[in-house]
This record gives C-alpha cells, sequence and structure tokens, in this order.
C-alpha cells in the first residue's frame, strides 16, 4: 500500500459518501465543504485507527519525539520544557492513547458534522501539531549531528542520516511515509483547516444531536476498549511488523542484505568550503577526476545510491550478543531446533549506588638476614582497614517479577526438559544487571543483549515469548496468555 492509492481510496468513499448526503440533505449548503467533511473525516478515522491496532508502537514513537524535543530545547530560552517532555516520555502510552482516540472521534464528528466550529479548531490544532512532528523529522535532515536543531547558523545541506527521527509514524506500521512525503502531507491538510475554521456554517449535519451524541459516546468507548485490547490485554490484532508469526528471519534477512549489497552509488553531492557552493557529480566522473576535488576545497556530504530491491527493515539489524560480546544472531536464526526468545526491551526496577565497606590489607616488606652475607624479603600485614567501595544495588518490580517465576520460568523449563535452546534478551542491561535479574528470578536460562529498539519492534509486550524453528517465527505470546506448558514437536 502506498500513500497515493490510500488517498484515491478515501476520495472514492468520500465521493460516495458526499453523493448520499447530498441525495439525503437536498438542502445542504457547499457539496464541497460536504466532501472536505468526509475526506478529512475518513482520512482521520483510517489514519487513527492503523495506530489503535498497535498503541505502544505509537507511544514509542512519541518517546523518541518527547527525547529529541528535549535536547532540541536544552540550550535555548524554552530549556524549562525539559521537565515536561520528561514527564510525557514517562506517560507516552496514555498520551498515545489519548491522541488516538482524539484523532478517531474527530473523523467521527466531522462527516456527522457535530459541534462544527469546535471540530474546526479541534481539527486545525490536530493538523498543526502534526505538522510540527512531521516538520521537525524533515528539517532535521538539514542539521548535523553536532549541531541542535534551533542552532540555524549550522544549518546544512539535506542530509537523510541526519534525521533525529527517522518515520512520523503517521499511519503506524502500515505504511512508512518518506519524511518530506509526511510533511507535506501535512502542510496541505492546513488548506482544509483553515477552510473549516472561516467557513464552519457550511457544514451539513446528520441524524439528530441526540443520535450523533450516542454515536460519538458509542465510537469513543469502542476505540478506547480497542486501544487497550492492542496495548494492554492481548499483542496488536494485525501485526505489520517484519517480524510477524510466519516470517523466515533468516530467509527475509540475508535478502534484504544482498539487496543492500547490490546498491550502487550513482552520484556524489559535495559542498566547497570556502563558497558554500553544492554541486552533485556523477560517480565515475568523480572518481575519474578525483584531483579536482581535494578535500582541503570540497567535502562529500551525502553519497546518491540506487535504491535497493527490497528496503531493509528491523529483521537486518537482527543482533544478539552474550555477555562476552559475541553475536550469536546466527546460531538463533539457524537452530534446527525450537528456539524460544523472552524478549525484555527493559528490565522492570531501580537502581542506586550502595557504599559498601570492605576490609583492605595493607603489606609491608620486611628484610630479614639469614646469614651474614644473605638476606630474604618477608610480607607482613601492616594493618586491616576498612575501605569503601561504591556497588550498584537493584530493585526490582514485584509484579514484572512474579511475571518471571510464575509464568516465564515455568514454561522454560518445560520446553528446555524437552530439548529447546532458550535465549533472555534484556535491552541494553549490562552483565552486572542481567546476572542480577537473573539471581532475582532463579532461572535456568542464559541472559543477553540486544538493541531496545530491535526488542520493541520484535514484540508489544514486556516480557514476550517468540517461538522460533530453522529462524521461522512459529508463535509469539504476550505475557498476560503464556502458556505453563508446551508440546514441542
Amino acid at each position: 500500500m502506498t500513500l497515493l492509492r490510500l488517498l484515491l481510496y478515501i476520495a472514492i468513499i468520500a465521493l460516495v459518501l458526499t453523493i448520499l448526503i447530498g441525495w439525503w440533505k437536498k438542502g445542504h449548503k457547499s457539496w464541497l465543504m460536504t466532501f472536505l467533511q468526509n475526506f478529512a473525516g475518513v482520512l482521520f478515522i483510517v489514519s487513527g485507527m492503523v495506530k489503535a491496532i498497535d498503541p505502544i508502537g505509537t507511544a514509542f514513537k512519541m518517546e523518541e519525539y518527547f527525547t529529541e524535543f528535549e535536547y532540541a530545547f536544552a540550550h535555548t530560552w524554552f530549556s524549562f520544557l525539559g521537565p515536561v517532555f520528561q514527564f510525557l516520555s514517562k506517560i507516552a502510552l496514555v498520551f498515545s492513547v489519548a491522541m488516538i482516540l482524539y484523532e478517531i472521534i474527530l473523523g467521527v464528528m466531522l462527516i456527522m458534522g457535530q459541534r462544527s466550529k469546535l471540530i474546526s479548531w479541534a481539527f486545525l490544532l490536530l493538523v498543526a501539531f502534526f505538522t510540527v512532528l512531521t516538520g521537525f523529522t524533515y528539517l532535521t535532515g538539514y542539521v548535523p549531528s553536532e549541531a541542535s536543531f534551533f542552532e540555524f547558523s549550522k544549518w546544512g545541506p539535506y542530509v537523510v542520516t541526519n534525521m533525529r527521527v527517522t518515520d512520523c509514524g503517521c499511519f503506524g506500521d502500515f505504511i512508512k511515509l518518506e519524511p518530506k512525503i509526511s510533511f507535506f502531507k501535512d502542510l496541505g491538510l492546513l488548506i482544509p483547516s483553515f477552510f473549516f475554521v472561516f467557513k464552519h456554517k457550511d457544514m451539513h449535519q446528520l441524524f439528530t444531536p441526540r443520535i450523533r451524541g450516542i454515536i460519538t459516546t458509542t465510537a469513543t468507548l469502542f476505540v478506547l476498549l480497542f486501544c487497550l485490547n492492542n496495548a494492554v490485554w492481548n499483542l496488536p490484532v494485525v501485526d505489520f511488523r517484519p517480524f510477524k508469526v510466519g516470517t523466515n528471519l533468516f530467509e527475509k534477512r540475508e535478502k534484504e542484505q544482498n539487496a543492500a549489497a547490490a546498491v550502487k552509488i550513482t552520484a556524489m553531492k559535495l559542498k566547497n568550503l570556502k563558497t558554500g557552493e553544492l554541486i552533485e557529480v556523477p560517480y565515475t566522473q568523480y572518481m575519474s577526476e578525483l584531483a579536482k576535488y581535494p578535500k582541503t576545497d570540497w567535502k562529500v556530504f551525502e553519497q546518491v545510491k540506487t535504491k535497493p530491491d527490497i528496503e531493509a527493515t528491523k529483521v537486518s539489524d537482527f543482533s544478539v550478543t552474550d555477555q562476552d560480546g559475541v553475536d550469536v544472531a546466527d546460531d538463533i536464526l539457524t537452530d534446527s531446533n525450537d528456539v524460544f526468545l523472552i524478549i525484555a526491551y527493559k528490565l522492570e526496577g531501580d537502581q542506586r549506588t550502595e557504599e559498601f565497606m570492605l576490609p583492605d590489607t595493607l603489606w609491608r616488606v620486611d628484610t630479614v638476614r639469614t646469614k651474614p652475607d644473605s638476606f630474604i624479603l618477608v610480607k607482613n600485614v601492616a594493618s586491616i582497614v576498612s575501605k569503601s567501595v561504591p556497588k550498584v544495588a537493584y530493585t526490582w518490580d514485584p509484579d514484572y517479577l512474579r511475571d518471571y517465576k510464575e509464568k516465564v520460568n515455568p514454561l522454560m523449563e518445560n520446553v528446555m526438559k524437552q530439548g529447546a535452546k532458550v535465549y533472555a534478551i534484556a535491552g541494553g542491561a549490562g552483565s552486572d544487571m542481567e546476572n542480577s535479574f537473573k539471581e532475582a528470578i532463579k532461572s535456568e536460562y542464559d541472559w543477553y543483549e540486544a538493541d531496545e529498539v530491535l526488542l520493541k519492534t520484535i514484540i508489544r509486550s514486556n516480557p514476550g515469548v517468540v517461538h522460533l524453528k530453522a529462524g521461522k517465527v512459529l508463535e509469539m505470546w504476550h505475557i498476560r496468555h503464556l502458556p505453563s506448558t508446551l508440546k514441542l514437536n
């Protein structure tokens, strides 16, 4: 699915609704207004519903934004907003569900024309909010990694790898949009936004106020329960992510890596360090005329490459290391036996540094004469003193520990007895934290490390369990629905 095709489908639905409303409400004031109400309403319902399928994914995306906003404002007059963004990061899931509700219910109210003035301003505010997000995503492409967003004097040419947030998340994982397209999409939506505000009296209205209220209330309850089902009680009802059940991760990773290796450089984009001139030179010409572009005068800021036949996903980044730093990803993906991954993108708990008193022995070396011309050195205890040593101590969330002790461990013991290999994978925890947690839950399986974002992409449950065999995803479980035993083939 592409954005253009999606918008075409939405336009067709909006057109059909417009014709039906025009036939039903013969006295409606404006065909254009009716069409825009229906188009914007259906667009927001569709956009909101694909997010409602995976509210946790939207929450992760908002966390990224809040973190980057905090950094962007850190060295400005608005640095006082830092704690606000930190707080929003902590309640990202609540924020995500609220935003999804807002978007979908606004779409429903637009189609019905309910409270026209209110929904006109609400639509403008939401589009403005989305424009800020997508604009920030796109414009950071002009901001070098060593500069912050508001250091405009340091902005340079657009480079994709400069972007702080690489995807706006407008349609969740259903459609991935280039940041530039997302930004201009939202700029385009500002046109009907202002049209609604200034011409809201021309909006059509469907049904009676009472029926509109019933529909809005019912839709709100449905969307709220749907979000909670997909975020708290179960895994998403539809999995748009690359690790979904049935995917052969080994084959997919190999295809993506081969496609990436086949990418060719077609041109080089250069900047003149003295004049600021930007040029694009065909790659073959650049290599044959390399002497014309000395590093003292020219800087390559981007390579223009062909698009890979297969777009890379997080599967290409699948990397798991043991506590010695050895990558075991291939062992996981090529094992012909049953493999179970316990995914914990965050070990829930607190840590603090405590001072421990340890005995410290001070030694002295005495010279002892054994013969008139012979000496030996004897090491003796001079004194024993107490020495303060800092050590990180961990306090684990009781409910989180209970999930492992009562749900995860029994299943892992069951499958390990049947010959399955178990990998418990934590997101950037470090060996000390992993060993402390392993001791706390009394587990027999070993712990490994992986990128937190990768683990968040694999499964929307913390912890969650994934069953693999020969690299193929056979099943995955939310912690609330983890079986206590399994019969392996």
